[in-house]
This record gives C-alpha cells, structure tokens and sequence, in this order.
C-alpha cells in the first residue's frame, strides 16, 4: 500500500484517530503483519493467536465448542474451569466436583496404569462447551514443556474428526494462577516463552486458536504475529541476518 493511501484512511469518527494513541499507554500489544503466502492456503497449517480478545466472554457467547486448559486434584477454584463452570448456565458441574472427578482419576489410575505417561485429559461437558482439562502430574504443582507436548498430542487426537468439537481455543499456560507452567521438571524454574508454547503444542499436532496471558499486554515495545509458525524473517534476524 502507498504512504498516501495509507495515510488516507482512518480508524475512527471525527477526532479518535488523533485522540486514541498508543505511545503512552501502558497496556497495549504492537501487532506486527505476518509472512506472506505463496499465493496458496492449505488447511490446518497454522495456530492462531487471540490478540485482544477476551478469552471468558468468548467462551461464554459460544465462538468455541471446546476449550483446553489445565486442572488438577486439589484445588481449581483460582483457574479458569472453576469460572466456566460457573459461567455457563448449563453447566452441572462446580468447582468442588471438577476437582472431585480429578482426584477420582488420579487415585485410578495410580492402581490400575501407574507406569502410564502423564499427564492424563479428562472431559467435562458443559452441554454448550466441552473443556478438555489437561490434568496435572501427581504430587506436582506445576506442569513442564514435556507435559504440555504429551497433553497436546492427546487433544489433537480426540478433536481429529470430530467437527462437533470444533472450534477450539486453548489457554496459554502462562502466568497460571492454579497450574503454572515452567520449562523443565528440576532444571529451571522460570517459566518458558510463548514461542517455546506455540512450538510445542504445534508440533503435537493442535491447529486450534490460543489466547495469550494477561500480562503480556505489557509487552507493547515488542512486536507480536497473529499466527504460527511465525514468519521466516524472525529465524533470519536471531542467527543474524536482515
């Protein structure tokens, strides 16, 4: 687009585009265009990245089926699926019994498949939206990249053709109140990146939409894509190139 058709166009009515400015404000994202294609569009090739949007009132106006988050078998009540299930009037589940069936599932499966691989997804059916909760590893208070890859790869399963269960949304994992997520079990006890999210749940196969964390609105000096796999360019520039 040329500068002078750009600068042609505006945003808002009468005086917003000068009185609604981004320099100063604290909260904000810098919303940077993604790569271009080929001139062909193949399904199922990207996840998309929810900027701006809120992530509850999505939920709760049906923009999705199915929704992946975490949960665990002691206490739910700051995470999302205790807010869902309180949210959505169709819902027979509470907070108490969502962690209820958890432990019942945890306490099973230390019997009967105590040598499986975690973490475990469990189903809780809202009628009008489905959560796929990734359960968390027993005696653990968070969950790790390698979780959230075993999880993922499990959820692509039960949502490859099941289009009663699409679309589908997913949390991020970041800056978890009740299943926080950290790079590595004992090595590291930072939180990863959202590429190092992105990357992992794509590789395990999700094509569904993520909405980032909260705080990352704090982050407006650097720029953002609304997809992934992220463009070529940003692999150029980190080995250094232009």
């Amino acid at each position: 687009m040329s500068t002078t058709r750009a600068q042609s166009l505006r945003l808002y009515d009468g005086d917003g585009d000068r009185l609604i400015t981004s320099e100063h404000a604290p909260d904000r994202v810098t919303l940077l265009p993604g790569g271009r294609t080929d001139g062909r569009v193949r399904p199922e090739e990207r996840v998309r990245i929810q900027w701006g949007q809120d992530l509850l009132r999505d939920l709760i106006d049906g923009r999705y089926r199915t929704i992946v988050c975490g949960v665990n078998d002691s206490d739910n009540s700051h995470g999302i699926v205790a807010q869902l299930v309180e949210l959505v009037q169709t819902s027979q589940w509470s907070t108490r019994s969502v962690t209820s069936f958890a432990r019942m599932f945890q306490d099973s499966v230390a019997v009967h498949a105590a040598h499986d691989r975690e973490p475990y997804v469990l189903k809780y059916d809202l009628d009008s939206l489905l959560i796929l909760g990734l359960l968390r590893p027993k005696g653990r208070d968070h969950f790790t990249l390698e979780d959230l890859g075993r999880g993922f790869a499990t959820v692509a399963k039960m949502l490859r053709d099941r289009r009663d269960r699409l679309p589908v949304a997913s949390v991020s994992f970041l800056n978890a109140r009740a299943n926080r997520l950290l790079e590595h079990e004992d090595k590291s006890l930072r939180e990863p990146s959202f590429e190092s999210v992105l990357r992992t749940i794509y590789d395990a196969g999700y094509r569904g939409d993520v909405y980032p964390a909260p705080g990352m609105w704090g982050l407006g000096h650097i720029g953002v894509f609304a997809s992934y796999p992220f463009p070529e360019s940003v692999e150029t520039m980190r080995t250094g190139g232009h």
